[in-house]
Formats: C-alpha cells, sequence, structure tokens
C-alpha cells in the first residue's frame, strides 16, 4: 500500500491540525510506503490550492504504485475536486474536522459539501462530526471515526518546583493560597471563555483564580469594530468562523475590567510551550466551558487531552465532539454547557478535596496515553485505509464493481 498525503496544514506552522497531520502521516510512514503534497508555509497558499489537481497528476505519473490519496481537511477536498472530470480512479478519503461540515452558510453547504459527498470516504475526528456528516446525507457506510491522539511525551516532562515563583510575578499576585483554573485556546465564541468569566468565576469561592493561555490580536478592538458596526450581522459572523478570529478576546478583556475580577482573571496571551506545560501542571483545574455557536462546532477537544496527560484534571462541556476526547469519570469530567450553577456547585465540590482530585488527575493521565496515543490514531487510519486499498486491489484484480464496500461497522464501532 502506498498513500499520498496532501495538506496544507503542517510545521513549522503550529496549531492542533498541522500535529495531527505530521502525527499521521509520519506514523503512516513507519508501515507503507508515503508520497507528500504538502504547503510549504512560504510561498502563496492560494497557488498551492488552485495547482493541487495539477501537481496530484504529476505524482500519480511518477509513482504509478500509489494506491489511496487522503485529504487532511475539507478545504483540501473542495479544490482537490474543483475542475472538470475525475482526477483519478483511486480511492480518495477526506477528514473532517468539524468546522468544514458545519459552517452555515447555504453556497458552501450546497457547493462545498456536496462534492465531499462524491469522494470515496469521509473520516471523522469525532462521533458529533460524523454525526454531522449523516444528517447532511452522506452514506453511512463511507463515514469513519477516527479519533485524534495527543503528544504523549508531554507526560514526561518533569513537575518544575520552583515554577510557582515564575508565576506569581507574571500574574503579580501570591498564589500559594489560591486554587488555580486555567483554560488554552483562541478566544472564538464557542470556547466560552467570556462566559465563564462574567456566569461562573464571580460566584466561586475567591481564592479560585482563573488563567486564560492562548494567542492574542493587538488589533482586535478595530477588527471588532468593523465586524461588529461596518458589516451585516451575517456577514460579520461568516468571517469571524471562517478566518477563527478571537473575537470572544473583546469580551474577555471587558469582563477583566470588572473591579470584582480583579486579580482573579488573568488572561496571559500566548506562551512559551514550556511555561504552557508548567501552568498545565500546576494548576489544580483544566476548564473547558465550550457554549453552543450556530454554524460552529469544537470538532474534538485536543487541549483537553493536553491538560490530562500533563496530570490537570480537566472539566467541560457535554457538548460536540469534546466528548470524544473527555471520558466522563475516566479522563476529565463532562457538565451541562452553559449551566453556571452546575459549574459552580462542581468545581467547588471538586476543589473541596484537593488530594482526591490529585490522585484523580494521576489516573487520568494514565487512562489518556493508554487510549489516545497516536500510534491509536494511526492504527485507526491505517485500518480504514487498507479496506479500501483491499477493495480497489480487488475491483482491479475482477474488473467488476465487487460486492459494495467492505466497511460494514457502524460509524460507532469506529471510535
Amino acid at each position: 500500500m502506498e498513500v499520498l498525503f496532501i495538506t496544507h496544514k503542517y510545521p513549522p506552522s503550529i496549531g492542533g491540525m498541522e500535529k495531527q497531520s505530521y502525527e499521521l502521516i509520519n506514523g503512516v510512514a513507519r508501515w507503507s510506503k508515503v508520497h507528500t503534497l504538502i504547503y510549504d508555509n512560504r510561498s502563496s497558499r492560494v497557488l498551492f490550492l488552485l495547482t493541487i489537481r495539477r501537481r496530484v497528476r504529476a505524482l500519480l505519473k511518477k509513482n504509478p504504485d500509489i494506491s489511496l490519496i487522503h485529504l487532511n481537511d475539507g478545504l483540501m477536498a473542495f479544490f482537490f475536486s474543483l475542475g472538470f472530470g475525475k482526477l483519478t480512479d483511486l480511492p480518495v478519503l477526506v477528514t473532517l474536522h468539524g468546522l468544514d461540515i458545519v459552517f452555515p452558510s447555504r453556497l458552501f453547504q450546497r457547493i462545498v459539501v456536496s462534492k465531499f459527498k462524491k469522494l470515496d470516504g469521509v473520516i471523522a475526528v469525532s462521533q458529533a462530526t460524523a454525526r454531522e456528516c449523516i444528517a447532511r446525507g452522506f452514506q453511512r457506510d463511507r463515514v469513519y471515526v477516527v479519533r485524534n491522539g495527543v503528544d504523549t511525551d508531554m507526560a514526561l516532562i518533569n513537575k518544575q518546583p520552583l515554577f510557582p515563583r515564575t508565576l506569581e510575578k507574571m500574574l503579580g499576585i501570591p498564589i500559594h493560597d489560591k486554587k488555580i483554573l486555567v483554560s488554552v485556546g483562541r478566544s472564538v465564541r464557542r470556547k466560552g471563555f467570556s462566559w465563564f468569566i462574567n456566569k461562573v468565576l464571580p460566584l466561586l469561592d475567591e481564592s479560585i483564580v482563573y488563567l486564560i493561555v492562548g494567542p492574542t490580536n493587538p488589533n482586535i478592538r478595530r477588527t471588532g469594530f468593523i465586524l461588529n458596526h461596518l458589516l451585516p450581522k451575517r456577514l460579520a459572523d461568516l468571517i469571524i468562523l471562517l478566518f477563527g478570529l478571537g473575537i470572544d478576546e473583546l469580551e474577555v478583556q471587558k469582563a477583566l475590567e470588572k473591579p470584582e475580577l480583579h486579580k482573579r482573571a488573568f488572561y496571559l496571551g500566548k506562551q512559551p510551550f514550556e511555561d504552557m506545560v508548567q501552568i498545565l501542571k500546576h494548576a489544580d483545574m483544566f476548564v473547558m466551558p465550550n457554549i453552543q455557536v450556530a454554524g460552529d462546532a469544537e470538532g474534538f477537544g485536543l487541549v483537553a487531552l493536553e491538560a490530562s496527560v500533563n496530570g490537570t484534571p480537566v472539566i467541560a462541556s457535554a457538548i460536540e465532539g469534546i466528548t470524544c476526547a473527555v471520558m466522563d469519570g475516566k479522563n476529565g469530567f463532562l457538565v451541562p454547557a452553559e449551566n453556571e450553577s452546575v459549574w459552580i456547585d462542581r468545581i467547588h465540590a471538586l476543589l473541596s478535596d484537593r488530594p482526591h482530585l490529585q490522585d484523580f488527575g494521576r489516573a487520568a493521565k494514565e487512562y489518556t496515553i493508554k487510549n489516545y496515543a497516536w500510534t491509536k490514531m494511526v492504527d485507526g487510519y491505517l485500518k480504514v485505509f487498507r479496506k479500501y486499498c483491499h477493495q480497489f486491489a480487488f475491483n482491479e484484480t475482477t474488473g467488476g464493481p465487487g460486492a459494495g464496500p467492505l466497511v460494514t461497522e457502524r460509524m460507532e464501532h469506529n471510535a
């Protein structure tokens, strides 16, 4: 089996999809011959997208033994499918991550999503994403769920005993008597950072402080003004979703100015990897307070797994792809989204017995390492790849269509 991977998300660019793409390609390369078509992060991305079909033709001509093509997300699938005629008879699969299937534009759904259906199969990163595909008319026996993995090597990084001093300098307050909650990610609306600060934090014990680690936009106020005042709301919402704009940062900053939250909530911005890991290791709990946003969805919940492998107990909203990453009572706790009273009671209850919570964190780390290693994800992809390659080889040998798709498991069985 030889696989051609096509992706525009790959290191040195940083992000969850970049990491997933890197681990998938290099993991499969240990078992099969791999060919790649990867955006180099230097030249024009638009040119790369527009020339995908020509580049693929050249690669297939040069490497006639390629037996399967994998597209890393919906954007790749769309540009791969542009043009006249079918590009190849090889099986073509795409991984969908969430927004690339739920984006709330009728034109997108009618034109872009319809092209996904013409591919041979879809690999969803969570049950939630798979259900969105099925709801849009995808054939159930062509939808598979392979959960993302997490960098389990973070568990090997030692907890630095002197780091609290660094953190105190960062925050400007002593923390020896504090209980620390932390969230990590871009301030997009679905992350629920401003909701948590406004609705939950003020009613938590005053010894509890909340830290947000994630990129900030120095032009966010200007961007927010343009989007909120100069553009129609529908258009502004589509732009925010399409480009993943951290517009919730405006609401977070506004909340941070409230006197009652002084020295209780901190927006730390993007931190070096080493510091981010230490913040996770020294936090009492990782918080993922996602809210439901029309036309957007959390495809998986990688940051929750990153917290878990660092031994930090996770409390998260029980919605969308998060429920494929956080297993309630095993590597975290799931609570209803946007129900502040339940969040408040659960946080107080968990923090009331910190030794027990720490024991849970250690057990959760082991569970996550066992069930979410990158090798586990690679095994899932290889299983799907081999079934398609076997079917393709059978059809080529017999000259007939065969007996239909070899994969008969329901999507729930592939998780």
